[in-house]
């Protein structure tokens, strides 16, 4: 085989250092456009990009046929490729990537749920909360007000009236304001959804005033995306609003990394998407969590992306 040439090695070292900056900052809209851009560029912009998400997502392994085909065994043992491979090989930065936001809110949170747990909670106010699966929940009650802070996950509020206590929900950067009604919310990679199942909520998106929150009524449903700072609503039919307390995700043009985030609530261990750009694609259907891998396959396979369980307790998400 020949050697790469000088512009295939520039191009392939330039994609490496993209791929290690979104690995430290994956959620980073400048980091995202900066590559977006990058592969834009040409043809064989692309190219490199994909040779190296593929070693990414090969759960750090080295393929031969590309130590011998690449000068000085580029895509071997160098520095840069162990830091990529690394990821998903050992597991250990993937781990280690969400550790801090995992202590934190875990700190701040007064119940938490495990690995596909589901937990019923009667407050202190006499609403329901059911919390979902690796989930998070912080009370925050006042003689003025009844304050909760989903702080991740899902969770389905079953709201007593209280004219002179209205129930405030924090979800991600979204706040949630119900007086007596039962209604959905979840955060999961950032989104936040929030679903009415009967009664009214406001819920309003940072920036917004309350002239331009959403004021949801039973059936309809509202996301906000933080990385656009965008909303979409929509309307689902009765018997269709927070589905996953019977293991059941219905999406409707819901983002890949949100979808992945949420069905990794039933699956153990972590699942790590080796090319970023896949969780940017949308999604809609009906997806069965009790077969959380096939629900996760999927989900991706529009996009496609391969899932690949490396071990028990991790999963890649790959192009290829």
């Amino acid at each position: 085989m020949s050697e790469a040439r000088p512009g295939e090695d520039r191009l392939r070292d330039e994609a490496i250092d993209l791929m290690i900056r979104l690995q430290n900052d994956a959620d980073n809209p400048v980091a995202i456009e900066m590559v977006r851009s990058w592969r834009a560029r040409s043809p064989e912009h692309e190219r490199a990009w994909a040779r190296v998400a593929k070693v990414h997502g090969a759960a750090g392994k080295v393929l031969t046929r590309h130590r011998k085909a690449e000068r000085h065994e580029r895509l071997g043992l160098t520095r840069r490729t162990l830091v990529i491979g690394g990821l998903v090989g050992l597991g250990a930065a993937g781990a280690g990537y969400s550790l801090l936001p995992e202590v934190l809110r875990q700190a701040r949170a007064d119940f938490i749920t495990g690995k596909g747990e589901r937990r019923r909670l009667v407050l202190a106010d006499g609403s329901i909360a059911t919390l979902g699966p690796d989930s998070a929940l912080g009370l925050d009650y006042t003689a003025a007000r009844r304050g909760v802070n989903l702080l991740g996950g899902m969770a389905f509020f079953e709201v007593v009236p209280d004219a002179a206590r209205p129930f405030a929900v924090a979800a991600g950067d979204v706040a949630v304001i119900a007086l007596g009604t039962a209604f959905d919310a979840s955060v999961d990679a950032g989104f936040v959804t929030v679903t009415v199942d009967h009664g009214i909520v406001e819920a309003q998106a940072p920036g917004s005033t309350p002239a331009t929150g959403a004021r949801l009524e039973a059936g309809e449903w509202f996301s906000f995306d933080p990385s656009s700072q965008s909303v979409d609503r929509g309307r689902r039919e009765p018997g269709q609003i927070a589905l996953w307390r019977d293991n059941v995700i219905i999406a409707e043009r819901e983002t890949v990394a949100a979808l992945v985030t949420r069905i990794n609530r039933w699956l153990p261990g972590r699942v790590i998407m080796a090319d970023p750009f896949i969780g940017a694609q949308r999604v809609s259907g009906i997806f069965d969590l009790n077969d959380p891998k096939r629900a996760l396959e999927a989900v991706v396979h529009p996009a496609g992306a391969y899932v690949r369980q490396v071990s028990s307790y991790l999963t890649v998400i790959s192009p290829v």
